[in-house]
């Protein structure tokens, strides 16, 4: 995660600095300093920052990842995100079947998740 992404999702939860550290149990100097990039974002900071947003952004019309990728219902079965009906959050989900395939690492998995549909309508969502 880039710092300027993490800026944008905290400012999209309408969260402080403070209010953020307090969600990720970490201090308002390490939200400082992710946001100025004196720090790397870890990767179960990144997870946890991701997840809030999509649960704040969860829109009942929004579709799922099978039904977006028109997956094989062979694809579909091997799939957790299928397994456990949470088709918006595919991304979270490690062992997801994406491009017909398992990806190795989180790294490999974002790489692949930040062009997706179903990961890019969390920063389009309104809140309503």
């Amino acid at each position: 995660m880039k710092t300027k992404e993490l800026l944008e999702i905290r400012h999209q939860l309408e969260k402080t600095q403070v209010q953020m550290a307090q969600l990720l149990c970490v201090s308002p100097k390490t939200i400082k300093s992710f946001e100025q990039g004196w720090r790397n974002i870890p990767t179960h900071i990144e997870r946890q920052v991701l997840f809030l947003l999509a649960s704040k952004s969860r829109n009942k019309k929004q579709r799922t990842c099978w039904g977006i990728k028109a997956c094989s219902m062979e694809n579909r079965r091997k799939c957790p995100a299928w397994e456990f009906q949470v088709g918006h959050l595919c991304w979270f989900i490690n062992g997801t079947v994406c491009q017909g395939e398992k990806k190795q690492s989180w790294k490999e998995k974002m790489r692949i998740c930040r062009e997706c549909e179903v990961f890019i309508s969390m920063f389009h969502t309104d809140y309503g």
